[in-house]
């Protein structure tokens, strides 16, 4: 590993996994981080609350309200949140993972705002809304029948956005535009933007309608993603989901702007707009083309040195169709990033910390079974399904003994989860 790279991924413990490390003679062993809380619940009044690790609160069956004895106010809201799960399509429903989905669907519309905004967490430092994390969100909730939830974060994401089509890192939920600190422009979002607006679309019972308001969101986030890859087809280097900065191109930013560009085109296919839909087909292309050659082993960087939880962004459901050889290089890379508990960390260049990530460990159960793997979608999910907290929410990480730390619940661990089992029943 390049100083450079070795720079980066001391970096990134200091961003993401912050946390007392214990160390052998050899080096780091383990880390202990504590459980922040055991999930996010709502109030009477229908105001957000954490729920501290250890207490267990009374709730209405079947939602994430406070049961208050006192009052009987919270009762329409716990009407309200089971109406809304009934009304839409809950994957795995007669399979083991029912209890899973429930929960995080239940947890994913705690996250989402009136206004759109779907937070990262309820802790205060993720209580921000990342377009990479709304975008999954997104996604989830439209394969579950709630497309005008979808629709209602992608238009916060309209709303926030740069006037050149890009977008920074993490906006505050308030849809000012504003962002908590000076991270700066984000390019993977981008990618996920035109992704998840291409998926909501055809999700939705009137696919052409619903791309048809869709599309100024859809139209200024291509134009600036054919822009990014214009010329050699690489985007230049941006921080992507490892959240610290980056000298050097990552496969993290340029296969989701890859995804981004094949969604716009079938996007705007489905409209009948051959004329844009053959710019991002070219764009698309372009890229495909270059990631070919210079990330042929699908690693982080170029040169493939160090295997990278993004390979799974250059397969379906992300592309029409896998690159080649990535999905062998996905396959591999599971076993670079394997840590003690029986998760993944997001790279082989990642902290041995002993720490698992929730986020990577189900965007492989997604891949593995959107790619055909049911018994290693099974695997992933059954482990998912043993590491929630004891309010069944999905935590960002697991402990090399087990225990659920950091935020709970996590939107995009929720959101992976619920679109692996639906990949699963498909």
């Amino acid at each position: 590993m390049s100083a450079a790279r070795a720079a980066t991924a001391v970096v990134a413990l200091s961003a993401l996994a912050v946390g007392l490390v214990t160390w052998g003679a050899s080096g780091p062993r383990s880390a202990r981080i504590a459980l922040y809380s055991e999930g996010v619940v709502l109030e009477a009044d229908g105001s957000r609350t954490l729920v501290p690790e250890g207490a267990e609160p009374l709730l209405h069956d079947g939602t994430r309200v406070l049961d208050d004895p006192t009052t009987d106010t919270d009762d329409a809201l716990a009407a309200e949140q089971r109406a809304w799960l009934a009304a839409g399509d809950l994957p795995g429903a007669e399979g083991p993972y029912a209890d899973l989905v429930t929960d995080a669907l239940l947890d994913l519309h705690t996250l989402v705002l009136d206004d759109g905004a779907a937070v990262a967490a309820w802790s205060p430092y993720w209580r921000y809304v990342w377009p990479r994390d709304s975008s999954f969100v997104a996604v989830a909730l439209a394969r579950t029948g709630h497309v005008e939830d979808a629709l209602a974060i992608l238009d916060f994401l309209a709303g926030v956005q740069e006037p050149d089509g890009s977008f920074q890192a993490r906006y505050l939920p308030d849809g000012t535009g504003d962002t908590p600190d000076d991270r700066g422009e984000q390019t993977d979002g981008t990618g996920w933007v035109l992704w998840a607006a291409h998926e909501v679309a055809i999700a939705a019972d009137d696919p052409v309608a619903t791309a048809t308001t869709l599309r100024p969101l859809v139209d200024i986030t291509a134009r600036h993603a054919e822009r990014l890859v214009a010329g050699d087809g690489l985007p230049e280097a941006s921080p992507d989901y490892w959240e610290v900065h980056e000298s050097e191109l990552t496969l993290g930013t340029v296969a989701p702007v890859l995804a981004g560009l094949e969604g716009a085109s079938a996007f705007y296919t489905l409209l009948g707009d051959a004329t844009a839909a053959a710019a991002a087909r070219s764009a698309a292309d372009l890229t495909r083309t270059a990631i070919q050659e210079d990330f042929d082993e699908f690693g982080r960087y170029a040169d493939g040195d160090l295997a990278d939880a993004a390979s799974a962004f250059t397969l379906p459901p992300f592309q029409p169709t896998a690159l080649d050889g990535a999905l062998s290089a996905w396959q591999e890379s599971a076993a670079d990033m394997a840590r003690p508990a029986g998760g993944l960390a997001p790279g082989a260049g990642w902290r041995q910390d002993g720490i698992s990530w929730t986020p990577q460990t189900s965007l492989y159960a997604l891949t593995a079974a959107s790619n055909g793997d049911r018994d290693q979608a099974v695997a992933w999910l059954d482990w998912l399904d043993a590491h929630r907290t004891d309010l069944g929410a999905l935590p960002e990480k697991v402990l090399d003994d087990g225990s659920p730390a950091a935020v709970a619940p996590l939107a995009w661990t929720a959101a992976c989860v619920v679109l692996a089992v639906d990949a699963l029943d498909d």
